[in-house]
């Protein structure tokens, strides 16, 4: 089999070093300030921040904010940018530079090109009339105790395509389903009080799943030392876990992993919940009847995907800064879902049916860390198309953790959660997506950014099977697929591991917060340009893998 990775002098050019400037939406207007008001702001190679603002014709009122940084070892970089606007942050002014090594600027990537211009700051719609407004838009979306605790935010929002004033207010409550938490983003128009947009900021892997439906909790007191442990999974079989060792006994946090833990919610879906110890530092019995058992789950996935994104992309948790998230575990009552916060830092787990099947399989928890990551990159917008890709982003990498991690128990496919409903049958199917009988769509067409997300994702799940293993039927690690094409064509796989390293590549130096899938096969092609040649195999085919799920020029 061939390398999955570059080689030779490509691969030399393309070895990745990466820094993250991380800056929420609340921070952006305080650090472009900042950066106006102290020294020029530098960047790999050399340019300043107001530099390349004026480079890129931007107005005197516009101010860039550097997100992230990647540097390729033939010293291109791509620099992301979030922008402002007489310091409001302009949703949907994200953006990409490439520049050569001696600072010459290649290219550009957009979440949208239209000048930012607005006639007027000074809203006619007041905060409370913005609030009033996005609380009934919550309770249409049948948000249980909607409410906010926060002022809205006056922004631009430029995601739309003209950039207008507006408000943008966070409603929290509790999802239709009865259990998930939401925080539903807002986008009012501080002209007309009209709504402009609206957005989940939980990220989940279900939709509408029937249920019945906080922050990291401190360390145990006294001195502490790495230790290693075993645990008994429901999911994985007999795992070995890092733990914490302290006078009182052992506590399950991951030191090697960014200070990785996992916390005890107690059918609660509020508070800081507990962390995991145990006194002789063997944890769970396999049987969901264990209250550590789903923690011993939870904490094995987490070190697996942590060790994926370091040892296949070379990245350092989530935000490349070396923090873990918090797990939380037994969250709510029967809760059949699994959740990524990202304001909270942490992934939460359900215990399923009748609480004896907990939502922490491997490929769920690498779908939820993923989530993260796309949060830390390419902040792909939870609606829409890019929502669709927002989550076969996560179902891509959760894919990739479950065959990384080539646990005999649970073996690498490409079904997701395929063990959490207890019958075998999985949440969703990557070969064919409509398999599922939920809505999962196979094939692009106008108009499937207005599907929930968890269906419109089928195309960017149905592109990254048929570039991983290509067209018609097939067995692979012991499951039956046969993956169609809208065109009747036969796709030639090009292996999973190259589909993985295209997939991250475009993520994170070529998808901005509006991508759409058109957007995203052109980003994908120059990731594979990048990796492995213009002309390349792999390049043709993620051409062909587009083409054949109705994605074309």
């Amino acid at each position: 089999m061939s390398s999955p990775f570059p080689t030779g002098d490509r691969a030399r050019r393309l070895a990745l070093t990466s820094g993250v400037f991380v800056l929420t939406g609340a921070l952006l207007a305080a650090s472009a300030a900042t950066a106006a008001a102290g020294p020029a702001v530098q960047h790999p190679g050399g340019t300043s921040v107001a530099a390349t603002a004026q480079a890129l014709g931007l107005s005197a009122q516009e101010e860039l904010v550097v997100k992230d940084v990647i540097k390729d070892a033939d010293g291109t970089v791509h620099t992301r940018y979030e922008r402002t606007y007489a310091g409001l942050a302009v949703v949907g002014g994200d953006l990409v530079v490439h520049r050569a090594g001696d600072g010459t600027i290649k290219d550009v990537t957009k979440a949208v090109r239209t000048p930012i211009k607005i006639a007027s700051l000074d809203p006619k719609l007041t905060p409370t009339a913005a609030t009033s407004a996005a609380i009934k838009t919550a309770k249409a979306a049948k948000t249980a105790g909607a409410a906010t605790s926060d002022a809205p935010r006056k922004v631009i929002w430029a995601a739309g395509g003209k950039p207008v004033l507006a408000y943008e207010s966070v409603v929290t409550g509790t999802q239709q389903d009865g259990g998930t938490p939401s925080k539903l983003r807002v986008i009012t128009d501080a002209e007309t009080g009209r709504k402009l947009y609206e957005n989940q900021l939980i990220n989940d892997i279900a939709e509408g799943v029937t249920t019945n439906g906080g922050s990291q909790a401190a360390a145990p007191d006294g001195s502490q030392v790495a230790a290693v442990g075993s645990g008994a999974s429901q999911y994985s079989g007999t795992v070995g876990l890092n733990t914490t060792k302290s006078p009182t006994g052992y506590s399950l946090i991951d030191s090697v992993r960014g200070g990785s833990r996992v916390v005890d919610l107690k059918h609660r879906t509020k508070g800081k919940g507990t962390v995991f110890t145990d006194a002789d530092n063997k944890w769970g019995t396999g049987s969901p009847t264990d209250n550590q058992t789903a923690a011993v789950d939870a904490a094995y996935g987490a070190a697996q995907t942590w060790d994926f994104y370091k040892n296949v992309l070379h990245r350092n948790g989530i935000r490349n800064d070396g923090r873990a998230p918090v797990s939380r575990v037994h969250y709510g009552d029967a809760y059949q879902n699994a959740a990524w916060d990202d304001d909270a830092f942490t992934m939460s787990y359900g215990d399923g049916a009748n609480n004896q099947h907990p939502w922490t399989q491997l490929d769920v928890v690498g779908h939820e860390f993923s989530h993260g990551v796309t949060s830390a990159t390419a902040g792909l917008q939870y609606s829409g198309e890019s929502g669709g890709l927002n989550e076969a982003t996560s179902d891509i990498f959760g894919t990739a953790v479950e065959w990384y991690a080539n646990n005999p128990q649970d073996k690498g496919d490409y079904l997701l959660g395929e063990k959490v409903f207890g019958d075998g049958k999985p949440l969703r199917y990557q070969d064919k997506p409509s398999r599922d009988g939920r809505g999962s769509v196979d094939y692009w067409r106008p108009g499937i950014g207005d599907l929930d997300v968890h269906h419109s994702s089928g195309v960017g799940n149905h592109f990254f099977y048929l570039l991983s293993e290509g067209s018609g039927a097939k067995d692979i690690n012991g499951v039956h697929y046969d993956s169609p094409t809208a065109d009747g064509s036969t796709v030639t796989g090009i292996g999973r591991d190259k589909a993985v390293q295209i997939w991250y590549r475009a993520l994170t130096t070529y998808f901005t917060s509006t991508t759409d899938y058109h957007d995203a096969r052109q980003g994908t092609l120059k990731a594979a340009a990048d990796l492995y040649g213009a002309n390349s195999a792999e390049a043709k085919a993620v051409d062909a893998a587009w083409a054949a799920v109705n994605v074309k020029a």
